[in-house]
């Protein structure tokens, strides 16, 4: 009596985690579901020769190119790849050199003034000096219409500092750095061979962070550059799209046209959603691994 007693109450707790492993099983897949349908609808809807209304069907009824000839056609779509590449990477290395640059420092405890610094740091994040002062300020600099203004600006981001800080607190032993001093190491060895190795994927981390805001960006290369040839592709994909609806609306004049012209700007909205997105869906697969660990990181600041 007493053995199968505790059989039962064995059995019983182990048939209860099964429950809830299925149930989250479940809901699981409904929330991948919910996160993967928007996706695969931009992405099919983008091949659909005609889309007039939203509908729930996302594979196409008529396959089209149509949509991706039109925007491959625009010459200056390859002249914003170019740029928008370029300024991605080099964007991403002065992000991360920076941010490296602040949040070592302040991850020291011994660093004089180290808390004064930090709420400095934290200002920024509340305050702004506003779009006019900002523009006079880049006008001063020099910087109007330059590479730099879409790259400098933007270089320090305090929450991505935060992030490196602490995993550079709490992640590199105090003890390694004593142990390096006992050895001769000064402070520039230390940080680039052995914390920077050390750091690899909170480095990946904020790199990736720091290349999808430069590569979303188009507001700072509306503002201050002048110059079409140094505009990056978020740039031509908006006056591609704003030019395609203006001339076309214009143009046309039967109900019928108008029709045929709507569902074609539909077509190059998602067609310009997928182009746009291609270069960071490459990216993000060599750099999920280390997302678990550095939003794991990001969850405590103290």
């Amino acid at each position: 009596m007493l053995a199968n007693k505790q059989r039962k109450s064995v059995i019983r707790p182990c048939l209860q985690d099964q429950i809830v492993l299925c149930l989250d099983d479940v809901l699981m897949l409904l929330f991948g579901l919910l996160i993967a349908y928007p996706l695969l609808y931009i992405i099919f809807a983008s091949f659909e020769a005609g889309v007039s209304t939203l509908t729930l069907n996302i594979f196409p009824k008529r396959w089209s190119l149509e949509g991706y000839k039109a925007v491959f056609e625009y010459k200056w779509i390859w002249v914003g790849y170019r740029n928008s590449i370029g300024y991605t990477l080099v964007g991403s290395l002065i992000g991360l050199a920076f941010c490296v640059l602040a949040a070592y420092p302040l991850s020291q405890p011994d660093l004089d003034g180290r808390g004064f610094l930090m709420g400095i740091f934290v200002f920024t994040m509340y305050f702004g000096g506003g779009l006019i002062p900002t523009y006079l300020t880049m006008r001063s600099y020099h910087l109007l219409d330059s590479v730099w203004v879409l790259l400098l600006p933007g270089a320090v981001n305090v929450y991505n500092m935060i992030i490196m800080r602490t995993y550079f607190r709490t992640q590199i032993p105090r003890e390694l750095k004593e142990a390096s001093q006992l050895d001769g190491c000064g402070e520039t060895r230390y940080l680039t061979q052995i914390v920077l190795p050390l750091s690899v994927p909170i480095l990946a981390v904020v790199g990736l962070y720091y290349a999808v805001g430069i590569w979303n960006s188009y507001f700072d290369a509306m503002i201050y550059m002048s110059t079409r040839s140094k505009m990056p592709l978020s740039v031509f994909l908006r006056d591609l799209l704003i030019l395609n609806n203006t001339a076309d609306m214009t143009a046309a004049m039967d109900p019928d046209a108008l029709a045929s012209l709507q569902e074609r700007q539909n077509v190059m909205k998602y067609s310009l959603i997928v182009v746009s997105s291609i270069p960071m869906f490459l990216l993000y697969p060599f750099v999920q691994k280390y997302f678990v660990k550095g939003i794991m990181i990001g969850s405590v600041k103290g």
